[in-house]
């Protein structure tokens, strides 16, 4: 090989392919999330018209013959490219628009597990429902940045005394 060809190899190692595995990362990580969220979708419409709300007590109307805490959790983490633009956001402040779809689908996905562990055991509703959100996994060594974080959503699952029963 001539010392040109060398050269261009060399560049190639040194700043092409680090890019082109960024950009490959980029876009398997964003075909992971669009089919993650269309899976969230179905599931979502799967699952209307059963109630899950916030409210700390329960309802009055509801006729209620059991109850039980139910929980789902998810760990999502942020792909390397998503991380370094969120690096480089840092620099400057202001809103990490790279971390609110990784935090979307963590807030549906763990209500969804939720829900579907409730309905699977035969549940009719769930209230007090409530979301924790932790940091899992540092993404450098010295405890800042973040790798991964891991949603949990709990609450209160009843059965109502009668299907679609609410008193009176």
């Amino acid at each position: 090989m001539d010392g040109n060809t060398v050269e261009n190899v060399n560049l190639f190692m040194n700043f092409g392919f680090p890019l082109l595995l960024l950009l490959l990362a980029y876009f398997i990580g964003s075909m992971i999330e669009r089919k993650h969220f269309r899976n969230i979708r179905r599931r979502e419409d799967d699952n209307v018209g059963f109630p899950v709300v916030s409210f700390d007590t329960m309802p009055d109307d509801w006729n209620v013959s059991g109850s039980t805490m139910v929980s789902g959790s998810i760990v999502v983490s942020l792909d390397y490219f998503k991380r370094v633009i969120a690096g480089l956001r840092s620099l400057v402040g202001g809103r990490v628009k790279t971390y609110e779809p990784l935090l979307d689908r963590a807030r549906r996905e763990a209500l969804l597990r939720m829900t579907e562990s409730a309905r699977e055991q035969g549940y009719d509703a769930i209230f007090n429902v409530r979301l924790e959100t932790s940091r899992l996994a540092n993404s450098r060594g010295d405890g800042k940045g973040i790798a991964g974080v891991e949603m949990l959503a709990f609450g209160t699952a009843v059965k109502f005394a009668s299907r679609f029963a609410r008193a009176a």
